[in-house]
């Protein structure tokens, strides 16, 4: 039996169905869950609910929901029938990069690596780009005909989490964004790329440029303090644009909480495992060779500082995290 046809056999045992999205969710955790909504319908479950965590607050990603029309709602706002089916897509583990935490999901389709996953069904490949990859490969795989909406948010999916098939993508990849090409409706995802920056995440990236920091062609920088958490991974694929850097963290202090954001195209470096020996005692971190981010409590700098101290937050977040990170990566001044 092929794992889609596995899934379709554990969706046929249930009724209700949760898709539950990590906290702040990309267009790959969005697509994924429409695609796995899809199947689920195939299957003749009664009640699918998509949830999430944190907010939607990057423009684009704003936009993606509103113009696709995917029906979602906070975690804070979903009912669980007590006999509902968990599914975790783009994510793994109850409480990391989710604040959903209440119970083991039945279902994890994903493609970030990580410990081993005991579920009803679990799906986990490291090897790939993208989830939206594998749930493409299992709507072929169960001959579900696509809709354009469908489509177009795959499609979308894969440019994104790939940078348009420039951040390393597999050859999966692209056979997956030929299988969904036919189907998709251009003119919609030109007009998602057209809502890419909101005015504080432009902000964001200009005082990432203003604060960076150097060593051979490793960056970090701090964006400060924002309110636009998805301003940190898109100020790290900016700066990646400059001559002669690899590498780059930026950094910043979104509620609570300092988040990072890392970004490397040196084949030799996996920034995912440099995120970990440098921040791992400090706060959850991880993610891939290429690419990774982490949140740390302010109180993992000092105990006696609280967010709403933001000059004093910063000016501790601007020096420790910046040498730590150059440290982790070996980089002499």
């Amino acid at each position: 039996m092929s794992r889609a046809a596995e899934l379709a056999s554990v969706l046929a045992d249930t009724d209700s169905l949760v898709i539950v999205c990590h906290d702040n969710p990309d267009p790959d955790c969005l697509a994924s869950a429409l695609a796995l909504e899809t199947i689920a319908t195939e299957q003749d479950v009664a009640d699918v609910q998509i949830a999430y965590g944190g907010e939607i607050s990057h423009q684009q990603n704003r936009a993606f929901v509103r113009m696709l029309d995917i029906s979602l709602q906070p975690l804070a706002e979903t009912d669980f029938a007590d006999d509902a089916r968990i599914a975790f897509v783009d994510h793994s583990r109850p409480g990391v990069n989710t604040e959903f935490d209440a119970a083991e999901p039945d279902i994890v389709v994903d493609h970030h690596p990580g410990p081993a996953v005991d579920a009803t069904f679990a799906d986990v490949r490291a090897e790939y780009g993208a989830t939206a990859t594998i749930f493409i490969e299992y709507l072929s795989d169960l001959d579900v005909e696509l809709t354009t909406r469908l489509a177009s948010a795959l499609l979308f999916a894969l440019h994104r989490e790939r940078l348009d098939f420039l951040r390393n993508p597999t050859r999966r990849e692209y056979e997956a964004a030929l299988a969904v090409f036919p189907d998709a409706d251009l003119p919609t995802l030109e007009q998602l790329y057209g809502s890419a920056f909101s005015a504080a995440t432009i902000d964001a990236i200009g005082r990432a440029i203003g604060s960076r920091k150097r060593r051979g062609s490793t960056m970090a920088a701090s964006v400060g303090k924002t309110t636009e958490s998805d301003a940190l991974p898109q100020a790290a694929d900016y700066l990646l644009n400059l001559e002669g850097v690899d590498t780059v963290l930026a950094f910043g202090v979104v509620d609570d909480t300092v988040r990072l954001s890392a970004r490397s195209i040196d084949p030799e470096i996996d920034i995912g495992s440099v995120l970990q020996e440098g921040f791992d005692e400090l706060g959850s971190v991880g993610g891939h060779h290429d690419m990774a981010g982490g949140r740390i409590d302010v109180k993992g700098f000092d105990g006696d500082l609280s967010a709403d101290e933001s000059d004093d937050v910063l000016a501790i977040v601007d020096d420790r995290l910046a040498r730590r990170f150059f440290e982790a990566l070996q980089e002499d001044e």
